[in-house]
């Protein structure tokens, strides 16, 4: 891959707008209205675009993903809750002025048309480099596996130990992070909330929910629970603690 760039936000803050388009396509909408994320992404994006890594093909956005740094000690008990949790933890950090050593990927997407060739990959170990290179003793990442979203009535702690019959995972993000040498933690449950009114819902996942109950909505990891009475929907994702540093 010759004409590849990696470059960051703090390099190149004139992509934003290329780099939303071609990478927020690929997420589920629901995804897109986590109110932890609404409310701290702004503190997020001034504070660490050296964290913040896209990668060019030719000039054009083709994969991208971000990190924060935040203080963990190094146990499984002691992992923030999450995607939300890490969120929370690293802004709270900051403002506290706490010593970061821990660098959490928080996302990486690739471009559709581009997925499949290792710039996931790529990804990671663009972060990889900037968390060593910028003094931070341990990366982690609450992983989104891409084909749990088929199993979503299996629990994370089940689908973490599913493999392929050459012993790898079937799932292929999991796969990634294991090829470029992480270790499975455990779920984070919790990892994400998504509340809405139904009428949202139906909107985000483009079906209907005519009654009270839990729901089997695509590109979700885990059913989202309906309320009708009260005009509410809540998607609890879960998610899965990986180790790189």
């Amino acid at each position: 891959m010759p004409d590849l760039a990696v470059v960051t936000t703090a390099d190149r803050p004139d992509l934003a707008d290329e780099r939303s388009a071609a990478l927020l396509a690929v997420w589920p909408e629901f995804v897109l209205h986590d109110q932890v994320n609404d409310r701290l992404m702004d503190r997020v994006t001034s504070a660490w675009p050296r964290y913040d890594v896209t990668i060019l093909d030719a000039g054009q956005v083709v994969a991208g993903g971000w990190a924060i740094p935040l203080r963990w000690d190094g146990t499984v008990p002691g992992l923030p809750d999450g995607y939300d949790g890490a969120l929370i933890t690293g802004v709270s950090g900051l403002e506290q002025d706490v010593a970061p050593d821990t660098l959490c990927v928080m996302a990486a997407a690739v471009r559709h048309g581009r997925q499949g060739g290792g710039l996931g990959g790529r990804i990671l170990a663009a972060l990889q480099a900037r968390a060593t290179g910028g003094g931070l003793t341990r990366m982690i990442a609450p992983v989104r596996p891409v084909l749990k979203a088929r199993y979503p009535l299996t629990s994370m702690a089940s689908y973490a130990r599913w493999t392929r019959a050459d012993g790898t995972h079937l799932d292929p993000w999991i796969r990634t992070h294991q090829r470029l040498g992480a270790t499975i933690l455990g779920p984070a449950p919790r990892s994400m909330v998504v509340t809405g009114t139904v009428a949202e819902w139906e909107n985000w996942a483009q079906m209907a929910f005519p009654e009270t109950g839990r729901y089997v909505v695509p590109g979700a990891l885990d059913p989202v629970d309906i309320d009708v009475d009260q005009d509410i929907g809540r998607y609890e994702e879960t998610s899965l603690w990986m180790r790189h540093l």
